[in-house]
């Protein structure tokens, strides 16, 4: 078969602003909708419009945090009334729907696909409510394929992080005792995107020779950018609502409580909303077919994705992102573009060391870009749709190159705590190449040819702090003071916490207004012993088994000995997880 021309044809948002138990729709019914919407927006008549519904046979779902669906696809195709061969439900990952437009293209270039669906959404804005009215499962949802209460608690900071925690539990509980014994993340109680991605922030401003100071002004002034934005976009959670200022998301309150230093409240990721998106492509044969205006079409010219290493303490640095870097490099190249032929970016923004890295990358000034780096406002402001944030990426860029002057948009979408990555490039002119389209991802499916120094799971000795952070209570009182660190001696890298009170005030100072720089600093790191035991049932009697000693690394800034077991830090254990 010849190859086929992938475009895009239709595209729609859906939004549910209503947090009223009886408006509370599931996100099946939100993307279904917008999947109806997007139909709908090819400009074609009804008759037409059926037809295209009935040859749909490939469509692709973004995982959903809200609901644990037995099969979302095939849910999906039966409210259509279609049976399309080729059904799938993403990983977790907020790379995917970057991930499935790239792919769905290359179906479609390769024939194997007619007209694809790519949607996603969340309702989470909804489950909350009927969470704290005592409603669940809500009213008249579909049939979870586990018990509700073990997939979601509610947080007052996101409910994606009660998803987080449990599935930090599920993967500790599967892990092997040799596993466990290097998990450095669950060891130190670290690996959540409130604590990797402040660790990046840190040492880029480090690397870039900012203070304390600068760095704060430079991500409440990008925030309030982006904040505009999403207060201008009818789609987005906030639309309509006044614009946060750079002083209020700089500036911490009761309102914009500390969350991990860096980040206050207004620069992390908000993910009580209730939205979808969904995204038709089918080949320019088809479409001239049915009779689609070419003025809906938009071409995907190519992508490329990648990742880094799963373990953050097993990547090269914490200031830039190999696959970032080469995500976009290689996302541009297989497009045929450079970076100067861009118009439009949207870079994913959970939190502002993101899009730093990605106009570090590429040359563009943070705060005063020649052109627009972001079409939705950011997940803080426009709403962090679960894993489907890029989703809604993909259709605002479809409706900016339909309307023009812009010619040629690119879309990084990011996962995990800075872990996956993928870029799709969209035109409303074809590809420039003789090639319909980029038969293979260009990137390996991880990042493995980058200098990583040797870890020293146990660490004792003179170190320098390579990065850090500070997580502060709902009180506003520091916590956990977490360090990455390497040994004078060896150069190990190591992961540790903080060993007493007098460590972790000095660590947290530096989010006061002195400007006391940690990173570069000497500390003295030890090992201190956890026993980890566990309570198991045999023949009706309790019995109380040792198991592997979990040693954490602590530091301190003052040389001490190691005192064996002591009282350390206490709290949840995390490990590295993706979303």
């Amino acid at each position: 078969m010849a190859p086929a021309t992938p475009v895009i044809i239709g595209v729609a948002d859906v939004k549910n602003r209503s947090v009223q138990v009886e408006d509370a729709l599931e996100p099946a019914q939100l993307m279904l909708e917008a999947i109806r919407q997007a139909i709908q927006d090819t400009g074609l008549d009804s008759a037409s419009q059926q037809q295209l519904q009935s040859q749909i046979d490939s469509i692709d779902v973004v995982r959903t945090w809200t609901w644990p669906y037995r099969d979302l696809p095939g849910l999906l195709a039966e409210k259509l009334r279609i049976q399309p061969e080729h059904r799938f439900c993403t990983d977790h990952g907020g790379n995917q729907p970057a991930k499935l437009l790239d792919e769905a293209a290359r179906r479609i270039a390769l024939g194997k696909t007619k007209v694809a669906v790519i949607t996603g959404g969340e309702a989470l804005a909804s489950l909350a409510a009927c969470a704290k009215a005592n409603k669940l499962p809500p009213p008249g949802w579909t049939a979870p394929d586990k018990r509700v209460e073990s997939v979601f608690s509610p947080s007052t900071l996101a409910l994606g992080e009660g998803m987080l925690q449990t599935l930090t539990s599920y993967v500790q509980l599967t892990l092997t005792t040799s596993a466990r014994a290097t998990d450095l993340g669950g060891i130190h109680s670290i690996g959540a995107p409130i604590h990797v991605y402040p660790l990046y922030e840190n040492a880029f401003r480090a690397y870039r020779g900012q203070s304390i100071r600068e760095n704060n002004a430079e991500s409440a002034r990008l925030y309030a950018q982006f904040s505009q934005v999403a207060s201008q976009n009818p789609y987005s959670w906030n639309y309509g609502k006044p614009a946060d200022t750079a002083e209020s998301i700089g500036t911490v309150s009761k309102r914009n409580r500390m969350i991990c230093f860096p980040y206050p409240l207004l620069m992390n990721a908000f993910n009580t909303v209730n939205l979808a998106a969904a995204c038709l492509l089918t080949s320019t044969e088809y479409a001239r077919q049915l009779g689609v205006p070419e003025s809906r079409w938009i071409y995907p010219l190519g992508g490329a994705g990648t990742k880094d290493s799963d373990w953050f303490w097993e990547r090269p640095n914490f200031f830039t992102s190999p696959s970032i870097s080469r995500s976009l490099d290689e996302g541009l190249r297989s497009s045929g573009l450079r970076a100067e032929d861009i118009d439009l970016f949207d870079f994913y923004s959970c939190f502002p060391i993101v899009p730093k890295l990605a106009c570090h990358h590429l040359g563009l000034d943070i705060l005063n870009p020649e052109k627009p780096i972001t079409l939705l406002g950011g997940l803080t402001s426009f709403g962090g749709a679960g894993n489907n944030y890029s989703m809604h990426a993909i259709t605002a860029m479809v409706r900016k190159l339909r309307t023009g002057p812009a010619t040629n948009g690119l879309i990084l979408a990011n996962g995990g705590v800075l872990t996956y990555q993928h870029v799709v490039c969209l035109s409303s002119k074809p590809r420039r190449s003789s090639s319909s389209y980029p038969d293979r991802n260009p990137l390996p499916e991880v990042i493995t040819d980058v200098p990583v120094p040797p870890i020293a799971a146990q660490a004792e000795g003179e170190a320098t702090i390579e990065t850090y952070t500070v997580e502060f209570n709902r009180s506003g009182s520091p916590e956990k003071g977490f360090i990455v660190g390497r040994l004078k001696d060896t150069g190990e890298r190591f992961v540790a916490n903080h060993a007493d009170a007098e460590s972790l005030a000095r660590l947290a100072g530096s989010s006061s207004s002195s400007e006391f720089e940690p990173i570069g600093q000497t500390v003295f790191v030890f090992v201190e012993d956890e026993d980890e035991n566990e309570n198991e049932s045999e023949n009706g009697n309790d019995k109380r088994r040792k198991k592997a000693r979990r040693r954490r690394n602590l530091f301190s800034f003052e040389r001490r000995e190691s005192k064996g077991k002591g009282k350390g830090l206490s709290g949840a254990k995390f490990t590295c997880m993706h979303i």
